[in-house]
């Protein structure tokens, strides 16, 4: 009878230890408590979770809305005004985190600036075989190779304009959505799927994105090509300009920091010829840094975060070189990756007001500027 009753004692320990842990780490949670999240949250589920299923798992509570308290307001000095737009704030959250369109409000709640949702292929596809995302926690950095794993553009319209009221008031209200375009892995015509990809998502867009630089799709990066590049964004632009819309969404070009000298002078050549309305400048890496550590540097795919940021960052600075003459100024755009250490890995430069910080769910590019590890 003793034993019997010490050991409902020691189980009703527990559990009234247990809950009441719980209950003060979601006390924590909930009021955004930096050293809790930084010191034990995140190590426990990097721990427990793989590198997709935590992602995935965040993505899960952002669209549910299980998200810290925020009582921070934007100052008015960081309000810009680009690409037609109203910013709140420069610092948003680029493509790669949210990529079926699932999360958009909560992350709005988080704070953010801008959203850009996908990348969003025209039909559905797995992508790459998992594993697909590894840390490299001694580099702060990620390597994946999710090769455009989308639900299609039907599901991800279904989910937008379901909201679409409640964004044409967040867009007046200097939060503006951006969608993020790619091109099926089996897809003969690239053109037909950015195409179509603007025809669907366009009406719901304030801005689109042209992704051409992913390393994890076959063939991808060659679009970045002068005359590829100059036929894909002719369609892109017909099929823009014919949205029934009073105002037109912009148009931005994805490029990657692994281009050659002329390959950046095509480029500037083209989108200046066309008159697209602006870069984003990077996507992840395919090379690897001498100076990488992590047990898992030499799997395939790009490479973002820290060791990212000297690169994209000289990559911003060669796309603004004066020579590029008949930019204007808002042209030039940055996209920062995130840093797994804390921080943002760089800053977003829209001219010489918009400067902020993009920060990718997957790693997803990496720049520099002003507002490096503002630990967002």
């Amino acid at each position: 009878m003793a034993w019997r009753q010490l050991r409902k004692r020691a189980l009703d320990a527990v559990v009234i230890l247990g809950g009441g842990g719980l209950l003060f780490a979601s006390y924590l949670t909930a009021t955004g408590d930096e050293h809790f999240y930084a010191g034990y949250l995140m190590p426990a589920l990097q721990g427990l979770l793989d590198g997709e299923s935590a992602h995935r798992l965040a993505v899960r509570v952002t669209s549910l809305g299980l998200l810290p308290r925020t009582t921070f307001q934007d100052s008015d000095m960081l309000e810009v005004r680009v690409l037609g737009q109203k910013f709140r704030n420069p610092v948003g959250i680029a493509a790669g985190f949210d990529k079926h369109g699932e999360a958009v409000d909560g992350l709005f709640k988080l704070g953010f600036g801008f959203v850009e949702v996908g990348s969003v292929t025209p039909q559905p596809q797995e992508g790459n075989p998992r594993p697909r995302i590894f840390r490299l926690p001694e580099d702060k950095a990620v390597i994946n190779r999710c090769g455009f794993n989308s639900q299609g553009l039907l599901a991800v319209e279904r989910r937008l304009r379901a909201r679409q009221q409640r964004q044409t008031r967040l867009t007046a209200d200097g939060l503006p959505l951006g969608i993020n375009l790619g091109k099926n892995k089996t897809s003969v015509d690239a053109a037909a799927d950015y195409a179509e990809g603007i025809r669907v998502l366009g009406p719901l867009a304030d801005y689109l994105v042209v992704n051409v630089s992913s390393p994890n799709t076959p063939g991808l990066r060659s679009l970045q090509g002068k005359a590829e590049l100059r036929h894909l964004l002719t369609k892109v632009l017909q099929e823009r300009d014919a949205l029934q819309r009073a105002q037109k969404p912009a148009v931005l070009v994805k490029i990657a920091p692994d281009l050659t000298a002329e390959d950046k002078e095509d480029i500037a050549s083209v989108v200046r010829e066309l008159g697209i309305d602006g870069l984003i400048v990077t996507n992840t890496t395919v090379s690897r840094p001498a100076s990488l550590r992590g047990a898992l540097r030499s799997e395939t795919g790009g490479l973002s975060g820290k060791p990212l940021h000297d690169l994209s960052t000289q990559t911003i600075r060669e796309m603004q070189n004066p020579h590029h003459r008949g930019w204007r100024r808002e042209q030039r755009a940055g996209c920062a990756g995130e840093d797994p250490g804390g921080g943002l890995a760089g800053a977003a430069v829209h001219g010489s007001h918009l400067r902020g910080a993009a920060c990718g769910g997957q790693g997803q590019a990496g720049a520099g500027g002003p507002l490096e590890r503002a630990g967002f």
